[in-house]
């Protein structure tokens, strides 16, 4: 099967246009998984008390050990 230039090209121009798409997708996505900011403050309250109750333990743990 002989494939004229132009055939050749247009394939070419497709398999770009698909690469663009396929890296745009992926840029996305990757801010996504790294929006760290974000995650954070989607559980802030979680996060909140988990590191007030740490915090408290730490106290308590500290005043065990000077008695």
């Amino acid at each position: 099967m002989a494939s004229t230039e132009q055939d050749i090209r247009r394939e070419l121009g497709t398999e770009r246009e698909k690469l663009a798409e396929a890296v745009g997708t992926l840029r996305s996505e990757l801010g996504a998984a790294t929006d760290i900011r974000g995650k954070l403050r989607a559980k802030l309250p979680v996060v909140a008390a988990g590191a007030a109750g740490l915090g408290f333990v730490r106290l308590l743990a500290k005043r065990v050990r000077q008695r």
